[in-house]
């Protein structure tokens, strides 16, 4: 099995006694089964002040997520897709766990197996209930995100599963559109227009399969490039759709796409920054899209770096921890009610994944 983190035991001598060996399995499986976290080369400052408090917060939500997977290995949301289930693997990952490995190896096969086991003639990953392309894209993302982490048989699956799942994409991407939607992604495959959201998820599902070594054209994340760029105002901010006023969440998934393109802390993504710091500390914040602003604000500051995210983390961690609930899962910020809305697994994951942001367990959000 192939593992994107981990460490191993390399014996520099062929004269090692039946004991020493013992002893060097028993450490060699102890490690493997730790999560490995990322503090130590990234978190400096603030982050370092945080640690305990996240980590006994993540470790609360995990512990809440696992507790309500569902049968078939879904976790829970309205509507029913592919969507909740695919971040809530990414949380378990992005915190240092493994696929097979205790304690969540087995909650995480599950969820990946509901997933591969969804994918429709067409090759979409939309999952019981619709989800639409949000669903298949966070789908594909997670698919390439763990491929490579999984046993054989298993990855044989998302051999099988993924390379249709980002033609969906591609194809999507390529629909007769005019200029100010070329490039970008809608609600259906066959949209011909686009949105910020939807393209943010679709180009970071692109950028991690092309990083993993699947043959995604570069032309496709060039032309990603260009429509999210289209989205940007002189503020620094993005909109939903080009012309459209900014906010925090667009402005953050926007960061994140760029900064994740090769764009790194150009002049216009340091104006994002300063755009979403100030907005972020002046924004009353609740609603139904709480905590996707949180995920995309984290991951997009995060990549950014330098002082913009050591100024930014302390007040993403006092937002985002004080809305943990005493079962481990994330509060309602108002909005959808749960049994209409994503429910409190979705709301858990992408807390979760805001806050892990600095253990970069998962690749396509390491620097």
């Amino acid at each position: 099995m192939k593992a994107r983190s981990g460490r191993t035991l390399n014996a520099q001598h062929s004269t090692f006694n039946v004991q020493m060996m013992t002893t060097l399995l028993i450490v060699g499986l102890v490690l493997a089964c730790t999560p490995l976290r990322g503090w130590a080369d990234t978190a400096k400052g603030e982050d370092n002040k945080y640690e305990k408090a996240i980590d006994t917060a993540v470790e609360s939500g995990l512990e809440y997520l696992a507790k309500n997977q569902m049968a078939d290995g879904s976790f829970p949301g309205m509507p029913k897709c592919n969507a909740v289930t695919s971040l809530a693997i990414m949380a378990f990952l992005a915190h240092g766990y493994s696929p097979g490995l205790e304690p969540y190896g087995d909650t995480i096969n599950r969820g990946i197996d509901s997933v591969l086991n969804s994918q429709q003639p067409d090759g979409t990953l939309i999952g019981p209930g619709g989800g639409q392309m949000y669903s298949h894209n966070i789908s594909t993302l997670m698919l390439s995100e763990v491929s490579g982490m999984v046993d054989p048989e298993r990855q044989k699956r998302i051999d099988e599963v993924l390379p249709k799942a980002l033609q969906v994409i591609l194809a999507a991407q390529k629909v007769n559109k005019d200029d100010n939607n070329k490039g970008g992604w809608r609600y259906n495959p066959n949209s011909n227009d686009s949105d910020m959201s939807h393209s943010g998820w679709a180009t970071m599902a692109l950028r991690s399969a092309r990083n993993n070594g699947t043959p995604v054209p570069k032309e496709a994340i060039d032309d990603a490039v260009k429509y999210i760029k289209k989205c940007g105002a002189q503020d620094g901010s993005f909109g939903y759709q080009g012309g459209g006023g900014g906010g925090l969440a667009r402005s953050g998934a926007a960061l994140l796409c760029l900064e994740l393109s090769g764009n790194h802390r150009t002049e216009d993504n340091l104006k994002t920054g300063l755009y979403i710091a100030n907005r972020f500390k002046q924004q009353n914040w609740g609603g139904e899209w709480f905590y996707y602003g949180m995920y995309y604000c984290a991951q997009g500051m995060f990549q950014l770096g330098d002082k913009e995210w050591q100024e930014f983390a302390p007040q993403l961690y006092e937002t985002i921890l004080k809305q943990q609930t005493p079962d481990g899962s994330w509060q309602n910020m108002g909005g959808a009610s749960d049994e209409n809305g994503p429910g409190p697994c979705y709301r858990t994951s992408m807390a979760i994944l805001a806050l892990s942001v600095t253990y970069r367990q998962l690749p396509i959000y390491q620097r």
